[in-house]
């Protein structure tokens, strides 16, 4: 039996993809050795991808002394979840009905969500809205304003349009409604693209901070990634004095742990959906 040979351009595309990943990699590698080297490693910068004097002094101020980071993060979770939920409930809603020809001015319903995707109010005139409807300073804030994203009906609906037209057909027979065939039907066949869609809106909701930076004024209700944007930016930790431990945590080391808490979380996500995602999105897109 003759051994198969390897192509060129096979060992080519391997070697670039390896590469690709390395440097995708690296960046991340960098913030966690960061994270967990000593003072004098990160004051001299010599930390790369892997620590330097190994210790846990930044995530034990993080966990332990930095209530507010568990505050910030219950309060992000809870965002998502609702975020996605209620994302998801809308697309569904919206991308399955409008994707029936016999539905009444589906072109013109068509036409004002697209629109939507080009054109927007702007900043202000939203704050405006969201604060004159008495959002303002609410978790709901960080919710229904950006509750449904119009590229995920675009996809969803394309997908509910690929459903073969013989399945329902074969359900009225049977005296389904819209509701049952949508129910029993329609979404027990687009769990891939529904989890393709409800990934790209827990990763939209986990990673946004501009909307809390709008709208939240009480910190008790900051999420975790404007705090983390604090952390990164304003200053807020500085050299935190640890004296159980006897030592300095440097405020680098403690940005960079904040960073890798916040980014944990999200990532765990992906493992149970990524059977779903490459699929889920071939799917949705085959015609426009």
């Amino acid at each position: 039996m003759k051994k198969k040979k390897i192509a060129f351009t096979d060992v080519m595309l391997y070697l670039i993809l390896t590469v690709v990943v390395l440097v995708c990699l690296y960046p991340f590698l960098n913030v966690v050795a960061y994270s967990l080297s000593g003072n004098t490693a990160v004051l001299s910068g010599k930390v790369t991808f892997y620590p330097i004097d190994f210790q846990l002094s930044a995530y034990k101020e993080i966990l332990l002394k930095q209530t507010q980071i568990w505050t910030a993060m219950g309060i992000s979770v809870t965002v998502t979840v609702l975020g996605t939920l209620l994302g998801l409930v809308l697309t569904v809603a919206a991308a399955y009905a409008l994707s029936k020809e016999k539905l009444k001015g589906r072109g013109i319903l068509s036409g004002f969500i697209l629109f939507t995707m080009y054109f927007s109010g702007g900043i202000i005139p939203t704050f405006l809205v969201v604060k004159g409807v008495g959002l303002y300073d609410s978790i709901s804030a960080l919710v229904i304003p950006s509750a449904m994203n119009v590229f995920n009906f675009i996809v969803m609906r394309t997908f509910f349009k690929e459903l073969p037209l013989e399945l329902e057909e074969a359900a009225r027979i049977d005296g389904a409604n819209d509701m049952k065939i949508l129910f029993k039907i329609a979404l027990p066949l687009s769990m891939p693209i529904i989890a393709t869609i409800g990934l790209f809106y827990a990763v939209s909701y986990w990673n946004d901070y501009f909307s809390a930076l709008l709208y939240i004024q009480t910190p008790e209700k900051f999420s975790l990634q404007l705090r983390l944007r604090q952390l990164l930016f304003a200053g807020q930790i500085n050299q935190v004095s640890m004296e159980n431990l006897g030592t300095q945590v440097m405020s680098e080391s403690l940005k960079m742990a904040s960073i890798v808490i916040s980014t944990i979380p999200i990532i765990l996500v992906y493992p149970w959906l990524q059977k779903y995602f490459v699929k889920g999105v071939m799917l949705g897109s085959v015609k426009g």
